[in-house]
């Protein structure tokens, strides 16, 4: 089979993959080693993307109410209704709302119908909700939207700042780029309220109070400029800085005061200040931590400034940086994916209004930025917007307070979803629905965190009737009027004409600029290598303002949220290292779905005494937007006072883990993004009367308790359960077939295996009292001959359970590992790797087996 170079699904490291097909919907999947991102790693999603291409659930028909309908027909439909709509009420009652899951052609499309064609500027991306903010502080520090940094110089760098990233779990590629440097002697500083797998390996952690990183930040600038290492000369020539800006910073901005706004040691912080002033070659790479806030764009600012005063910016091994969630975060940006900007790095001014407007011969230009992503769902929920399209994302899930994003999607008149997975938590408010292609279907182009613009290519054909995003949006456009516009035949087609108009009356204004590539043919778009559009920003020193000087933005810090009676406890929100946002894609691998097979509410050790709570048992996180249930861990890495939840979890997959429900819809000021990071909330315990889980052949459907978790394993589902009442109800969910059983009601336990033709279709163990059995073994029995022996839940001869996986890409589960380091008697991470591999490949595992074998270690010592 031929092998196809293609980029990766999942984040914004944006990593090249070697694909090859291996059957009609089976494939090898291999880091690309020419590709200079990731120079051929790929974290554990990446490594498992051939478990996410086959076709369960996938939407292969258009469809019309229930019904399923012709291309034609659905088409027509959805361009009539729209029409409709914008001629009974302007072109503000309809919206676009996409997803950086788009390739930069369906981007553009998109963005060319709704803000040159209908008029408006209500096309919002999922996008915002990560990084949105940054884009806002590199406008108002830069003039324009750029990342300062690139991959290459973590590896010059001899001081790295993560501020708000877990970047081993999150971003696991670049951070074994950064694990690599600090072996070669730089520093690693981790800015993080939790004590994440990445603040572990740090040589310093700040575990700050959360929301005040504009504190922590504007005391380092006061910091060095009391040691003199501000560059004068860079600022006098390159910078403009406002009136009382400096002035600004002479109170209040003392050691001792920000240690006591940010809840930290004082001599903590003292190291991170002197490390940094003494370390001209620093990196400050940001994530969600600092995007995700209603003080978002401060404190992407706060940190710009701290670069632009110190002169670390342009030059090798010295930028702020800013590292995206999404796998095209950047070429939506690009293209003006979001409600406030224009396509080719323009915002709304007239002038700028009126060379696109020229460029696109567009009869209806919009004028004024759109509705932003909250604003533009508030919007649907009063009415204002009548006519929705959602392509390639899950808002009834990953909307802050989701409940209310539900109720307006379930009150709106007319509701599009263009989508891979047929039956999401939205598509259900659906009145039509198109089905789009998937990754390994998809041809186009993304762009990394770093501006690299990389191919994505299709390898597996369309099946069904799936069609490319850039298509479907076409089409529309086409029905609606304005098939000249929008006579594409290809995604090479797209990238020109986006090409184009980056140079069109540029003149040097902007430095997103494609000349060059604006008549690349349709085989060399084929062809293309990754390139940067640009190679490094700023080396100039010159910016792309009118005086062509950056812009040092006053902020400062307001004040942080205090507990209050009824909400004693603070939720933070983020991602899981095997999991991606809903779990469309991820949740269909059963080697990403072991490492945490259930969401979990993450409680500091002394939370959970004055709360009440157990560690492995349920609790209700309740916020005012709503509640949900997680098991509880209890977890020293968490402060006092804070909770943690994961973003993942949807209706689709559990009775419960639905964060979305929780966070409140309060939004930065200049950027629309949503604060995901700090919500006042209480974690109440939750009685059970019963424990237990659920393992079936192929699928079932999920039983009907209170908790009722579902994970994909090797030739069916595992659901783990719990509940109050009497458990026999459960068995309804159970495929039919000759039934063995076995119970002891005194204790409340209960087994029940179904075997069909004598092979095992499914098992459920219920537990009142006791220790319910390993999962693995029982899952390796599905489809094979069994008896009553199966009922004893383990192997005749007592294989050992493997315990829970920490390895993913080698299946290494923390029983087998610990067993391994006693046995051999193991001194480090790397002979653990020989022994068994973990940690070997994606190495997002590393932080977890190193504080495994130092605590084996410790204990071993203290005898």
């Amino acid at each position: 089979m031929t092998t196809t170079r293609t980029t990766c699904a999942y984040c914004g490291v944006g990593c090249g993959v070697l694909a090859t097909p291996t059957g009609e919907r089976t494939a090898t999947i291999a880091g690309d080693p020419q590709h200079p991102a990731n120079r051929g790693r790929l974290c554990s999603k990446g490594t498992h993307l051939g478990e996410t291409i086959g076709l369960d659930g996938r939407m292969l028909h258009p469809t019309i109410g229930k019904r399923r309908a012709r291309w034609d027909k659905a088409l027509d439909l959805v361009a009539k209704r729209f029409r409709e709509t914008i001629a009974r009420y302007g072109p503000g009652s309809v919206a676009f709302y996409v997803s950086g899951q788009l390739l930069t052609e369906d981007y553009y499309v998109a963005n060319k119908l709704m803000k040159g064609f209908i008029g408006s500027a209500n096309i919002d991306t999922n996008s915002r909700l990560c990084m949105s903010s940054a884009v806002a502080g590199h406008m108002r520090a830069f003039g324009e939207d750029l990342v300062a940094g690139s991959y290459d110089d973590i590896d010059a760098a001899d001081l790295i700042v993560l501020v708000g990233s877990n970047a081993a779990w999150c971003h696991p590629i670049v951070y074994q780029r950064i694990r690599a440097r600090c072996e070669a002697g730089a520093k690693l500083v981790v800015i993080d309220p939790r004590r994440t797998e990445t603040a572990g390996e740090a040589d310093c952690h700040l575990a700050l109070k959360p929301g005040s990183d504009v504190a922590l930040m504007n005391g380092l600038l006061a910091h060095c400029r009391r040691e003199g290492v501000l560059d004068t000369a860079f600022l006098a020539d390159h910078v403009a800085v406002p009136e009382g800006f400096w002035k600004a910073l002479d109170d209040g901005h003392d050691l001792w005061t920000i240690a006591r706004t940010c809840d930290l040691p004082p001599m903590e912080l003292k190291r991170f200040y002197d490390l940094f002033a003494a370390t001209p070659r620093t990196v400050t790479m940001f994530s969600q931590g600092i995007n995700q806030s209603i003080r978002g764009t401060d404190q992407v600012n706060a940190i710009i400034n701290v670069h632009l005063a110190t002169g670390r910016i342009g030059k090798p091994g010295a930028a702020p940086f800013s590292i995206t969630g999404q796998p095209n975060a950047m070429g939506g940006r690009e293209v003006g994916g979001l409600a406030s900007t224009l396509a080719a790095h323009r915002g709304f001014e007239a002038a700028d209004v009126a060379e696109v407007g020229r460029f696109w011969a567009a009869p209806n230009m919009a004028t004024k930025p759109g509705l932003k992503a909250v604003d533009l769902f508030r919007a649907v929920g009063e009415g204002r917007i009548k006519a929705l399209w959602i392509m390639a994302t899950n808002p009834a899930v990953s909307m802050p307070d989701a409940g209310t994003v539900r109720a307006a999607l379930a009150t709106c008149p007319f509701v599009v979803v263009s989508d891979v997975i047929a039956e999401t938590d939205t598509s259900r408010y659906a009145h039509v629905r198109l089905p789009a292609a998937a990754w390994g279907e998809k041809d186009g182009t993304v762009t990394n965190s770093e501006r690299m613009v990389s191919r994505q290519r299709a390898f597996l054909p369309l099946p069904g009737e799936a069609r490319p995003d850039w298509w479907i949006i076409k089409e529309v456009a086409r029905r609606m009027g304005w098939r000249t516009a929008f006579a594409y035949d290809r995604p090479a087609d797209i990238w020109r004409e986006h090409a184009r108009l980056t140079t069109y009356r540029n003149g040097g204004r902007r430095l997103l600029d494609l000349r060059g590539r604006t008549a690349i043919g349709n085989m060399d778009y084929d062809a293309m290598a990754p390139f940067r559009w640009v190679e490094r920003p700023f080396t100039d020193s010159r910016f792309p303002m009118p005086d062509g000087k950056a812009r040092l933005v006053p902020v400062a810090q307001r004040r942080t949220q205090k507990p209050l009676r009824a909400w004693p406890l603070t939720l933070n929100t983020g991602r899981y290292r095997d999991q991606w946002h809903t779990m469309t894609r991820t949740g269909l691998s059963p080697k990403l779905a072991r490492h945490r097979d259930e969401p979990l509410v993450e409680v500091h050790p002394a939370d959970t005494e004055r709360f009440g709570l157990v560690d492995g048992g349920l609790g209700r996180v309740v916020t005012p937007q709503g509640d949900s249930l997680f098991r509880v861990q209890v977890s020293e890495s968490q402060r006092p006072g804070e909770l943690f939840t994961p973003i993942h979890w949807t209706d689709r997959q559990s009775t419960g883990g639905r964060t979305g429900l929780l966070t409140r819809s309060l939004t930065d000021p200049w950027s629309g993004q949503p604060g995901f990071k700090i919500a006042p909330a209480r974690l109440e315990p939750v009685t059970v009367d019963w424990r237990g889980f659920l393992i079936a052949r192929g699928s079932v459907k999920a039983p009907d308790c209170l908790w009722s978790t579902r994970v994909t394993v090797p030739g069916g589902v595992l659901f783990e359960l719990a509940g109050d009442g009497d458990p026999a109800a459960l068995e309804a969910a159970m495929p039919k077939g000759a039934r063995i059983e076995a119970s002891d009601p005194a204790r409340g336990n209960r087994r029940v295996a179904v075997l069909d033709d004598n092979r095992l279709a499914a098992v459920l163990f219920v537990a009142a009292s006791g220790e319910l059995p390993g999962r693995d073994w029982l899952i390796a029995q599905l489809d094979t001959k069994q008896g009553p022996e199966v009922l004893a839940g383990r192997a005749p001869d007592d294989e050992p359970d493997r315990g829970p996986i920490v390895c993913t890409c080698f299946d290494a589960g923390l029983k087998t590992i610990l067993a391994t380091i006693r046995e051999q008697r193991l001194a480090d991470v790397a002979a653990i790797g020989e022994a068994l591999g973990a940690g070997t490949n994606c190495g997002s595992c590393r932080p977890a087996l190193a504080r495994i074998l130092d605590e084996e270690l410790t204990e071993a010592a203290n005898g």
